[in-house]
């Protein structure tokens, strides 16, 4: 393993391609850590150490905190991440489905494509406007800012905002296609998994800071069979992760044998992976992004009305550790699992793809059977797949309920985070394993050629 390392730092090109990428992302944290003018980052801090972890507000904020890079605490330049990138993203993503124009364009090749990414970048723009509109009006009701300089001024505190926090996003747009060309890797990805890296030190100091060896220690503190649970469980979860992440079912396909002259071509036969978790943190996203609402909306008819216990009993069974709120949350990703793979996967379109270039599958005639194999069998490992996305989301919940642990330490035993650091983790190896092995260097796995995914 460390000689692999050292054949990294040996290719003059690959070892550009990694500093680039290391500079790229060090330029985006340190842009993380500028603050917007105007604003009280005390009194944020203040608010967010003294906020409940199972508060609406607090579930939002941890959410926010994967496409933000950090804790909620300040409000920088970047405060808005490359969220509204994403969610542009996923819209068009949606739309070219059921949007014959932007189908057409999608089945242009890459001139098609690149319209889409213009539209995108536009929509993403309006995403930022709306997003950070709505951030400073909530900092300003708050008091998060200083009135004693924006009192007299406040069209001008939320002009500065919105064109701060959009022109920090579309910077890190910029900074994601500079790593794509220039670097190694997905940019926007990385841009994300170093948000989420950089967390970790502060869950480890908080884990260190509640270490008590003592026989007595409270139920609050963590002795060493919580910290030992806690690092088993890391492992584990994270080992479930790379399987989930690498699981494929391959499809066996034969190529049909063409006789020209005295020879005949063809007759090979190969396989068609199919993704167990073809919808990859998709459904995660979806999931937890749409049972925010429901705490949210009664959490404020609470408010208006006081005296209806019947909306404080329904906002005590959305708090994020309820039984009613994992169990929907559950079926939620079972739901979107699906429906994101229906979304993606396209059998009929794969099988006709099959048949123009004389592949088949061996028993299945091509065509209208081949498809609906192809669907069944998507099905079936859908629902694995599904099962696994689930228990890795609901992980979390359980370490802070059976162990009385802080919500935001157990967030890196599970959920949207640690399974964006593995996807993104793993496809940055197999890319530098790609190049290492291009240039007749060994790979990371010793006495294999390359990291290959598991298989049913």
């Amino acid at each position: 393993m460390l000689g692999t390392f050292i054949n990294i730092f040996k290719i003059p090109e690959l070892r550009k391609k990694i500093l680039f990428t290391v500079m790229m992302l060090c330029i985006y944290r340190i842009g993380y850590n500028v603050p917007l003018v105007g604003v009280d980052q005390i009194a944020m801090q203040k608010l967010t150490n003294s906020e409940d972890s199972s508060s609406p507000f607090s579930r939002i904020a941890n959410y926010l905190q994967i496409f933000t890079g950090g804790t909620m605490d300040n409000s920088s330049l970047f405060g808005l991440g490359i969220m509204p990138y994403i969610s542009a993203s996923i819209i068009f993503q949606l739309l070219t489905t059921v949007v014959p124009a932007l189908e057409k364009l999608q089945k242009e090749g890459q001139t098609g494509r690149k319209k889409i990414q213009e539209y995108t970048r536009y929509a993403t723009v309006l995403l930022c406007i709306i997003q950070a509109w709505f951030w400073l009006i909530y900092m300003a009701n708050s008091g998060f800012v200083y009135k004693d300089i924006v009192e007299n001024h406040w069209t001008m505190f939320f002009l500065m905002g919105i064109l701060s926090m959009t022109a920090g996003t579309i910077f890190l747009m910029w900074l994601g296609e500079q790593i794509d060309e220039y670097g190694l890797g997905n940019g926007i990805s990385l841009i994300i998994m170093a948000g989420i890296l950089a967390r970790m030190p502060w869950a480890v100091r908080q884990v260190i800071g509640r270490a008590n060896f003592s026989v007595d220690s409270a139920s609050t503190e963590m002795g060493p069979a919580k910290i030992a649970f806690l690092v088993a469980a890391f492992i584990t979860v994270v080992a479930g992760a790379i399987l989930i992440t690498q699981g494929q079912r391959r499809i066996p396909i034969q190529h049909s044998k063409i006789t020209r002259g005295r020879r005949v071509y063809g007759g090979q036969r190969q396989y068609l992976p199919l993704r167990v978790n073809h919808g990859g943190v998709m459904p995660i996203i979806f999931a937890s992004t749409l049972m925010l609402f429901p705490s949210l909306i009664l959490s404020q008819l609470s408010k208006v009305f006081p005296n209806a216990d019947f909306l404080y009993q329904l906002q005590s069974a959305f708090r994020h550790d309820a039984y009613i709120y994992n169990l929907l949350y559950i079926l939620m990703i079972y739901f979107f699992a699906y429906f994101w793979t229906t979304v993606q996967f396209q059998p009929k379109e794969m099988a006709n793809n099959l048949r123009d270039y004389g592949h088949f599958i061996p028993g299945l005639r091509p065509g209208r059977r081949t498809a609906e194999y192809l669907e069944k069998v998507m099905g079936r490992i859908t629902y694995v797949g599904a099962g696994f996305l689930a228990i890795i989301a609901v992980v979390p919940t359980l370490v802070m309920v059976w162990l009385d642990i802080d919500y935001s330490i157990a967030t890196f035993l599970g959920g949207t985070g640690l399974l964006i650091v593995v996807s993104v983790s793993l496809d940055l190896i197999q890319r530098i394993e790609s190049n290492l092995i291009m240039r007749n260097y060994a790979g990371f796995m010793e006495g294999s050629s390359r990291i290959k995914g598991a298989y049913t």
